[in-house]
């Protein structure tokens, strides 16, 4: 693993909308590898990126410069086709462009103190969101839900967060998740759940947005921490394990009620999904660590690649996590981790390979287990 003192060599990590594709920007260009394989799929040298963001695995890029170059300013946003080589549609605001996201059907534009939400097959505005001040660009946004939740601060002084119907686009509730202001923020793929963590860092909540109450608290350590990155499993109701990743350089992940409870949650909105009680999920099994997954104060961007029952032998996990996880010193590494029944865990690391040049590498390291 790479030393902690080691520089961020990538300015930008994400990954596609069903994370089977991953994007890195660095102060040369982008790349764009196959999460499954580790295999480069598209290189483009034009200078530094601050934002690279893609679109399934439609060959459409959403691609803001450092502005190093005339061209690529970062108040610019480039829809750019890596089929043809070539730029769709370039669109300009007033303001530096802070974070993209991307559906099939939209493009959420987050600048300063302002979001804007396209159509984005006629890119025309459908409306401009006025926000409080949004220095970290940050926002939540579920490309795969119907109506394509957005959730954007709605305070400063305070982890609160208004979420919005991209789809119409229209407010639909408020959320106030903790007495810090937020620090990050991530939609389950049905976008019904959304999770929050805020500077502090202590805690994670998870937020049923149907009622905006809070169905999930989860005590990720006593020390404050900077939360990089939360990712739910992709499941198509209520999602087994909810990770982040920390300045701490741990791992963690979170047992939803389906996941310890053996079962799965029928499609209804509200079907028996929130816990009797809300401090249940304070309960030390539902919360699993793994220490020292990347070096520490390095940023990072996760993703659950999927989950999986194992159920046919009480010696086999009951449940298999394959996690991706993007450092911003420039490494992908994929761990499974298997979880029994009774609360035991172990982990491995798959692969590991640096993504500023070649050499991937197919680990299969002996199992460790889980503190």
């Amino acid at each position: 693993m790479a030393s902690s003192s080691a520089p961020s060599q990538l300015i930008c990590a994400s990954f596609n909308q069903d994370n089977s594709l991953f994007s890195v920007g660095t102060k040369d260009g982008f790349k764009i590898f196959d999460a499954r394989n580790g295999r480069l799929c598209y290189e483009k040298n034009l200078g530094g990126f601050n934002i690279v963001e893609m679109l399934f695995g439609r060959g459409l890029l959403a691609i803001v410069g450092t502005g190093e170059q005339p061209a690529m300013s970062p108040r610019r946003l480039c829809l750019f086709n890596t089929i043809t080589g070539v730029s769709k549609k370039d669109l300009n605001f007033r303001t530096s462009i802070l974070a993209v996201r991307l559906s099939m059907t939209r493009l959420v534009v987050v600048l300063h103190d302002r979001t804007f939400v396209y159509d984005l097959n006629r890119t025309t505005i459908l409306e401009e969101i006025e926000t409080v001040p949004n220095t970290k660009g940050l926002c939540a946004f579920a490309p795969n839900s119907e109506e394509c939740y957005l959730a954007l601060p709605a305070s400063t002084s305070k982890g609160s967060a208004l979420v919005y119907k991209a789809s119409k686009p229209e407010l639909i509730c408020q959320i106030d998740a903790h007495q810090a202001p937020l620090a990050a923020m991530v939609f389950s793929s049905n976008g019904l759940y959304l999770a929050t963590a805020s500077e502090k860092g202590t805690m994670v909540r998870v937020h049923l947005i149907t009622q905006a109450t809070k169905s999930h608290s989860f005590r990720r350590g006593t020390y404050p921490s900077t939360i990089y990155s939360l990712a739910f499993s992709p499941s198509l109701d209520l999602p087994d394990v909810l990770v982040a990743t920390s300045s701490s350089g741990s791992l963690h992940m979170f047992f939803l009620d389906a996941a310890r409870n053996g079962r799965r949650q029928g499609n209804t909105l509200l079907g028996s999904v929130i816990p009797g009680s809300v401090t249940d999920a304070l309960d030390p099994a539902n919360h699993h660590v793994i220490h020292n997954v990347v070096p520490a104060n390095i940023k990072s961007c996760l993703a659950v690649r999927g989950v999986e029952n194992s159920q046919n032998s009480s010696k086999l996990p009951a449940l298999k996590t394959v996690i991706y996880i993007i450092t911003h010193d420039g490494y992908f590494r994929e761990y499974v981790i298997g979880t029994t029944k009774s609360n035991e865990s172990s982990w491995s690391l798959e692969r590991e390979f640096n993504l500023l040049g070649a050499g991937l590498s197919n680990l299969n390291q002996n199992e460790q287990h889980i503190d």
